[in-house]
């Protein structure tokens, strides 16, 4: 397994607008994406996401580790 790399928030919302994730919703430091029938959320700070958040986040959205570094 690949190890995640340390990523912002906004450099993980960017790469789930590539792959064609909407932006649904903004409320306080959370943001909604949509594509489909996946939802997920996604926390919007200034540091960088843990490994277990970012983990998280692409097992909601069926990403694989190489997809999202191939879409940075």
């Amino acid at each position: 397994m690949h190890r995640l790399p340390s990523l912002k928030p906004t450099a993980v919302v960017k790469t789930l607008q590539r792959l064609d994730f909407i932006n649904i919703r903004s409320k306080g430091s959370h943001l909604q994406t949509k594509k489909g029938n996946l939802l997920v959320t996604v926390p919007i700070c200034n540091k960088d996401l843990k490994p277990e958040t970012l983990k998280s986040i692409l097992r909601q959205d069926k990403i694989s580790v190489e997809e999202l570094e191939g879409n940075l």
